[in-house]
């Protein structure tokens, strides 16, 4: 019995954050969905604090296509989501049984599933994991899009200082694959790739135990096409485009789905931004921010001075090399192996790529603004990744971990950031911004930050002053 409530009945399921078990809330007389909430890489414990905001993530949704949240309860040492229970199989497990599925039918489960997302991108939610083995179908027919364990505010990047890439290799969209934030347009891509899965019978690529090999496609080749995809064939195509500006949002991609047969494509064809939009409940769009720079493809040219330090930007994967190894990680977390054609593929990464990491920029205004952004965005949504951007000295002197926390952790949202000097000479960056806190209200300040350069290439916060 957990809590004094909940009693649990088997094991029926292994997301990437932890297990999933049948259960029943002995007060309501209902069966629910319990998932014990696992340890991230490296810790020693459940993060309580992280748990807790992913609960409340996903408990902002209430959609008929998303998996309700009922409760987050501690006991002992453990911490267990309670959700609503679907009687069901995945869209991955009737693939596998039945073989793939006509047009119509695909457009009928996916269309539900591209509700459910249109609606958590209306919240300003990334779920970030959207994948066949994420989709329920029960026996009406009826859609629910499940495990929002790794899903995000769309202002929290998806590639934190810990170096996790969340969501499944196969599909990744490549934008995240080489390193860059997860936004909207990459849970498009997502869904196109379970598409493509739907109308297949098999994943858009093929990862086995060659990781490198398939993160490479993914990131440098044209997307895969199907030779027969009916109707879908549009769909397809425009989510699974290279260029995130260039696929449809997910409202279009639900609207097509529900048209049928003959629907008219949208139009105007969407005209994106790769900002990293953040919005208010009501959906209202508040704050934009340049998205990270795509990877170079190309090699880099011999640094004519080795013994001299590179400075460079805020890392985002500048090689093959550097992406398998971060992937290695997200694939642990993200993968529950059902979505693959081989389930018992390795997640080791197969032999190198003879790929060469790309040269490291000098320090830039821009370059520097990202990262300011990125760490503001970071800090409001995970107080403890954005305390891991300070230097060792200076988060002593911001009184450690709590005192960070006891500003940072009641910011609820970042608004309004407007950066009016960057100094690469100097390694300050000024800026001023709105935030709004959790118990009500919202402040302006102007704030200027040092930056340290450190061996690795990465930047740090040394200081940081209110100027206004």
């Amino acid at each position: 019995m957990i809590a004094g409530r909940y009693s649990l009945d088997r094991e029926v399921g292994r997301g990437g954050m932890g297990a999933v078990w049948l259960g029943r809330d002995e007060v309501l007389g209902r069966a629910v969905a319990v998932k014990r909430i696992g340890t991230a890489p490296g810790a020693s414990a459940p993060d309580v604090e992280r748990a807790a905001r992913e609960a409340r993530l996903a408990a902002r949704l209430s959609h008929p296509h998303v998996v309700a949240v009922f409760d987050l309860v501690e006991e002992g040492d453990a911490h267990w989501l309670v959700m609503e229970y679907v009687e069901g199989s995945t869209l991955a497990e009737l693939v596998r049984d039945r073989g793939a599925l006509d047009p119509d039918q695909a457009a009928r489960v996916v269309g539900q599933a591209a509700d459910g997302l249109t609606a958590a991108h209306a919240a300003g939610i990334v779920h970030r994991d959207v994948k066949p083995s994420n989709i329920l179908v029960n026996e009406e027919g009826q859609v629910k899009l499940s495990d929002f364990g790794i899903a995000k505010a769309e202002a929290d990047p998806s590639l934190t200082q810990t170096g996790l890439v969340t969501g499944s290799p196969a599909y990744l969209a490549p934008e995240v694959a080489s390193g860059r934030p997860a936004t909207d347009a990459s849970d498009v891509w997502s869904l196109g790739a379970t598409l493509f899965h739907a109308l297949s019978g098999k994943p858009p690529y093929e990862v086995g135990d060659n990781l490198l090999g398939a993160l490479y496609r993914i990131v440098h080749e044209e997307p895969p096409r199907l030779a027969s995809p009916g109707w879908l064939g549009p769909l397809l195509e425009a989510t699974m485009t290279r260029d995130p500006a260039q696929r449809w949002t997910m409202e279009q991609v639900r609207d097509f789905l529900r048209s049928g047969a003959g629907a008219p494509l949208p139009a105007p064809l969407p005209l994106r931004r790769t900002d990293t939009a953040e919005h208010d409940l009501d959906g209202t769009q508040v704050l934009s921010r340049p998205a990270l720079a795509a990877v170079p493809a190309a090699p880099a040219s011999p640094d004519p001075e080795p013994t001299k330090r590179r400075r460079g930007l805020l890392p985002v994967l500048v090689g093959a090399a550097v992406v398998v190894l971060l992937t290695v990680v997200g694939y642990v977390l993200g993968t529950s192996g059902d979505d693959e054609s081989d389930p018992g593929a390795s997640s080791s990464p197969g032999t190198s790529s003879s790929s060469a990491p790309a040269a490291v920029e000098e320090p830039t205004a821009e370059g520097m603004t990202a990262f300011v952004t990125t760490y503001l965005d970071t800090a409001a949504a995970d107080p403890e990744a954005g305390f891991a951007m300070l230097t060792s000295a200076y988060q002593e002197e911001s009184d450690g971990l709590p005192g960070y926390e006891s500003f940072w952790g009641s910011v609820r949202r970042i608004q309004d950031v407007d950066v009016t000097d960057a100094d690469p000479d100097a390694m300050t960056v000024t800026y001023t911004y709105r935030y709004q806190l959790d118990q009500g209200g919202s402040r302006r300040e102007t704030i200027r930050l040092d930056l340290e350069l450190q061996d690795d290439d990465t930047y740090l916060i040394s200081g940081g002053d209110s100027v206004g």
